[in-house]
C-alpha cells in the first residue's frame, strides 16, 4: 500500500510538473496601437480598416484609419494588423470554469453545496484561478466568464471573472450578480419504473410552495429596517432592490411561464435560462422584457415533432422577436467551442455581426457590465482579441494575441505544448 502511495504521488507530480500555467499579465504600462486590421466591435459594426488604441487598460482609439489623422508618435507600440480581425474578448455565461477540473474526479469539483436552498453560496470563494482549463479556452477568445454554482433548487450566487489572475481577488470582475433558482420540471416523466403521475405532481407542487414561500419570506425581510440577520435572506435582498438578477433555469414553455408569473408578482429583473422553449413563448419575453441565455445550441431538438436545426435557428427567432439572447456552453471542457456554436447560429438566420453580438455585447448587458466590456468603443475597458482568420469559424479561426484591460495575455496552454512535444518527437 505504501509503495502504491508513493508511486501514486510521484505520477501526480510529475504530471503537474510537465506544463505550467502561464504567469498573470502585468498591467498596461506602453501605449499601444492597433492598426491596418478589420475591427469587429460588437454592436454589428465592422471597420475595415481600422486603428485601435488603448493606453491604461481603457480603449482610446477605435476609428476608421481612412477616415482620421494618427499621431504615431503618440503611442509606444505600433502592431500592424493588417489581414487580421480584431474582436472584443468573449463573454461565457453559465459556466463552472474554475469549480472544477477533471469531470471524472469528484474531489475536483467545488460547484454545489448540500442541501436544496443556498442562496447565500458565493461561487467567486471557490473560483480557481490556477486551473488548466482557463488557458485553452483563452486561446479560442475567452476572457471573462460568469462562474454559476450548481445544485439544488437554490444554487447560489454567480460571479463574473476575468480569466487572468493570481487569485479570485484579483479576478472578480462583478461579484455576486444574481441568484439562481432551478425551477422544477413541471412535466410527467415517462421511463421504464417512473413514480406515479399522482407522486409526480405532489412532488412538483410542494417545489413550488417552497419557492414561493422562500421568496415571500425574503421580501418580507427586505422590507424590515432592522430584521434579525439570515444570511440565506440577506443574499436575497438585491433581488428586491434591483442589484441582483434572478437567474432561472428551465427549459419548456409551462415552466417558463409560471417562473415568469413569480418574477413579476415580487418585481424580480429574470434571466431565463436554458430556454429550448423559447420560441413558443416570445409575446411574453418581449412584454416581460426576460433576456434568454441559450445553452447548447449544438445539441438535437427537445421535441420529436420539431424541425432537426430548431436548436440552430432559435437565435435568429429571438432576434426577430427583439428579445436580448445570449449564447453559452454549460459543459466547462466545452466552452473552448463557444465561438463556433455562435458561428454555427450565423448560418442559420444570423448575419455573422449578430452571432458575435451573442457571446460579447449581449452577455455583456445581461450581466449589467457593458458600461465597461463587450465592445470596442472608446473608454471601454481594452479586453481584445486578434485572430488571423474569421474568430467564428472553426477552421480558420487562430487567436494570435490578447488582451485583457490592455494586459497582453500568454496564449501558451497545455494542448500546445504536448503538440510541440510530439511535433517535435515525430515531426509531423
Amino acid at each position: 500500500m505504501k509503495k502504491y502511495i508513493t508511486t501514486l504521488f510521484i505520477s501526480c507530480f510529475a504530471i503537474s510538473g510537465m506544463s505550467q500555467n502561464p504567469v498573470p499579465a502585468e498591467a498596461q504600462t506602453k501605449r499601444i496601437l492597433l492598426v491596418g486590421g478589420t475591427a469587429h466591435t460588437g454592436n454589428g459594426e465592422v471597420i475595415a480598416n481600422s486603428a485601435v488604441g488603448f493606453e491604461k487598460g481603457k480603449l482610446t482609439l477605435v476609428a476608421d484609419a481612412t477616415k482620421i489623422r494618427i499621431d504615431r508618435t503618440a503611442y509606444d507600440t505600433i502592431i500592424n494588423t493588417e489581414g487580421k480581425h480584431l474582436y472584443p474578448g468573449l463573454i461565457a455565461m453559465n459556466n463552472i470554469i474554475g469549480l472544477s477540473e477533471i469531470e471524472s474526479v469528484r474531489a475536483t469539483h467545488d460547484f454545489s453545496e448540500t442541501g436544496s436552498y443556498n442562496p447565500s453560496v458565493r461561487s467567486i470563494i471557490a473560483y480557481n484561478t490556477d486551473s488548466r482549463i482557463t488557458p485553452t479556452i483563452r486561446s479560442n477568445g475567452i476572457l471573462l466568464a460568469q462562474i454559476t454554482p450548481r445544485g439544488g433548487v437554490v444554487s447560489g450566487q454567480s460571479s463574473v471573472v476575468e480569466l487572468d489572475a493570481w487569485n479570485y481577488e484579483d479576478a472578480a470582475y462583478k461579484t455576486d450578480d444574481g441568484i439562481h433558482l432551478n425551477w422544477p420540471s413541471m412535466r410527467i416523466t415517462i421511463s421504464r419504473r417512473p413514480d406515479p403521475d399522482d407522486k409526480q405532481k405532489e412532488r412538483t407542487q410542494r417545489t413550488l410552495e417552497e419557492i414561493r414561500k422562500l421568496f415571500t419570506d425574503a421580501k418580507a425581510y427586505y422590507l424590515q429596517k432592522t430584521p434579525p440577520v439570515n444570511q440565506h435572506l440577506e443574499a436575497m435582498k438585491g433581488l428586491f432592490d434591483g442589484s441582483k438578477k434572478l437567474y432561472v433555469h428551465c427549459n419548456y414553455v409551462k415552466e417558463i411561464i409560471a417562473a415568469a408569473g413569480l418574477c413579476r408578482e415580487f418585481g424580480l429583473s429574470m434571466v431565463l435560462v436554458g430556454g429550448t422553449d423559447a420560441h413558443m413563448v416570445t409575446d411574453l419575453l418581449k412584454k416581460q422584457n426576460i433576456p434568454v441565455v441559450l445553452m447548447e445550441t449544438h445539441r438535437l431538438p427537445s421535441r420529436e415533432d420539431e424541425d432537426i436545426d430548431m436548436p440552430f435557428k432559435l437565435p435568429s427567432i429571438l432576434e426577430k422577436a427583439g428579445i436580448t439572447y445570449a449564447i453559452a456552453v454549460k459543459d466547462f471542457w466545452q466552452v473552448r467551442n463557444l465561438p463556433f456554436q455562435a458561428g454555427q447560429s450565423a448560418g442559420h438566420g444570423l448575419t455573422r455581426e449578430q452571432a458575435l453580438r451573442a457571446v460579447t455585447s449581449s452577455p455583456a448587458r445581461i450581466l449589467g457590465i457593458d458600461s465597461t466590456v463587450g465592445a470596442l468603443e472608446n473608454g471601454k475597458d481594452a479586453t481584445l482579441i486578434i485572430s488571423s482568420g474569421d474568430l467564428l469559424d472553426v477552421k480558420s479561426s487562430v487567436v494570435e494575441m490578447a488582451f485583457i484591460r490592455g494586459k497582453q495575455i500568454d496564449l501558451n496552454n497545455v494542448q500546445k505544448q504536448l503538440f510541440e512535444k510530439y511535433n517535435n518527437k515525430y515531426g509531423f
